[in-house]
C-alpha cells in the first residue's frame, strides 16, 4: 500500500475544543478512521461523536470507560486534556497505542526529566511513540523560529510575541481563569496561569537552543506587567469592573552564555487602549517572530480577516492540526518520544480534498 493510500486508526481521548477539532478531521479525513471517543462529561457519554462536535453522526459513541479504551484496537491516541496525566499516557502506550497530545512534553527539558523518562520506558514496552505538538508551545515558538532561522547569517535574540484580544479570539472562560477582573495588587501578588505554564513553554526554548546547537543556562521571569480598565467594559457572561485587571503581559528569558538569546511574550487583553490604562496598543491576535542579527527578519502568522469584516481565530484549530498533522509519522517512527527535531519536516496527508 502507497503511504498516500495508507490510513490509521485514531482514539479521540476527550472532546473539549481541542478534542472537537479532531472528532470533525477524523471524520472527514480519508487518512484516519476515527475507532473510539474517551469523554469525560456523563452527559456526552453514549452520544454519537458526530453529535458532540457538532457534524453529522460518525458511528463511534463516546465512552467513559478507560478500560474499554485502551482494550481498543488502534494506531494512536489523540490525547487533547489540558494537563497531561503521565501514568495514563504510559498505560496507552504500553498497551501498543501511540500517543499524540496537546498537552505537554514537546521536547526534553530539565522541568520534566522524571516524566519523560517514565515516556520512554512505556514506549520502550509497549514498542511505540510519543509525541507533543500545538500551536504554543508547539509550534509558533519554536519551528517558526527554527524555520526563519534558516535564512540567517548571524542570530542575536529570538523574540517570540503571542498576543490574544480575549473578547474576540478566545472562550469567555478565560475572562475568570487568567484573572480579569481582579484587584490589580491582588492579581501581582497571586500565581497566574500564564505563570505557571512556564515550563511548558521553556520547552520551546529548548527546542531552539538545540535546534541552533548551543546550550541554555537559565530561563528567568520577568515581573508580570498588568493594565487596568478605565472603565467597565462588557462581556457576554458580566463585565470587567473599572479599575481592575484588563489585559496582562508576561516575559519569559532564555539565557545564553550570559546573554538573553530567547524571549518570549504573552500579551493578553480584553480591550483596546483607550480602555486601558496605561494604554496598550498591541493590535490583532496574532503570533509574532522578530529574529534580531544578520539580516533582521520578521515573520506573523495570524488568521484571515474576510470581506465582511469578520474573523474567527483559529487557535483552537492550529491546537490540534499542529499535533494531528504529524500522526502518520509518529506512527510510521520507530518506537520513543519524537520531538519535532526527530520528526523533521512533517508530511501533511489527506488535506487537499476536493
Amino acid at each position: 500500500m502507497s503511504e498516500s493510500a495508507k490510513t490509521y486508526r485514531v482514539i479521540q481521548w476527550m472532546t473539549g475544543d481541542v478534542g472537537q477539532v479532531g472528532v470533525r478531521h477524523f471524520a472527514g479525513s480519508p487518512v484516519f478512521d476515527l475507532v473510539g471517543v474517551l469523554v469525560h462529561s456523563k452527559d456526552k457519554v453514549g452520544k454519537d461523536a458526530g453529535e458532540i462536535a457538532g457534524i453529522a453522526p460518525t458511528g463511534v459513541v463516546a465512552t467513559n470507560d478507560i478500560k474499554e479504551i485502551v482494550a481498543m484496537d488502534a494506531d494512536c491516541v489523540f490525547y487533547t486534556p489540558i494537563i497531561m496525566d503521565t501514568e495514563t499516557v504510559c498505560r496507552l502506550l504500553r498497551s501498543g497505542k501511540n500517543v499524540v497530545t496537546t498537552s505537554g512534553f514537546f521536547h526534553p527539558s530539565p522541568d520534566f526529566r522524571d516524566a519523560g523518562e517514565a515516556i520512554r520506558a512505556a514506549c520502550r514496552d509497549g514498542g511505540t511513540s510519543f509525541h507533543g505538538g500545538g500551536i504554543h508551545p508547539g509550534y509558533a515558538g519554536d519551528i517558526l523560529p527554527l524555520t526563519l532561522a534558516r535564512v540567517m547569517s548571524r542570530i542575536d535574540t529570538i523574540q517570540v510575541y503571542e498576543v490574544v484580544n480575549v473578547l474576540e479570539d478566545a472562550p469567555i472562560d478565560h475572562i475568570d481563569w487568567m484573572g480579569f477582573g481582579k484587584d490589580r495588587d491582588k492579581f501581582l501578588t497571586e500565581p497566574t496561569i500564564l505563570g505557571l505554564g512556564l515550563p511548558f513553554f521553556a520547552q520551546s526554548m529548548y527546542m531552539i537552543a538545540d535546534g541552533l546547537g548551543v546550550t541554555i543556562d537559565e530561563v528567568t521571569a520577568a515581573e508580570v506587567d498588568v493594565a487596568t480598565a478605565v472603565e467597565d467594559i462588557p462581556h457576554d457572561e458580566g463585565v470587567i469592573p473599572a479599575g481592575t485587571v484588563a489585559a496582562q503581559r508576561h516575559e519569559w528569558t532564555g539565557w545564553v552564555d550570559g546573554a538573553p538569546l530567547i524571549v518570549f511574550h504573552a500579551i493578553y487583553v480584553t480591550a483596546g487602549p483607550d480602555q486601558l490604562e496605561p494604554a496598550w496598543d498591541w493590535g490583532k491576535t496574532r503570533y509574532e517572530i522578530v529574529i534580531e542579527g544578520d539580516t533582521p527578519t520578521e515573520l506573523t502568522l495570524q488568521g484571515v480577516r474576510r470581506a465582511d469584516g469578520t474573523m474567527t481565530h483559529p487557535g483552537y484549530d492550529w491546537t490540534a492540526m499542529g499535533a494531528i498533522n504529524a500522526i502518520p509519522d509518529v506512527c510510521d517512527a520507530a518506537p520513543g518520544w519524537l520531538t519535532h527535531l526527530d520528526l523533521g519536516l512533517i508530511r501533511p496527508r489527506g488535506l487537499v480534498r476536493r
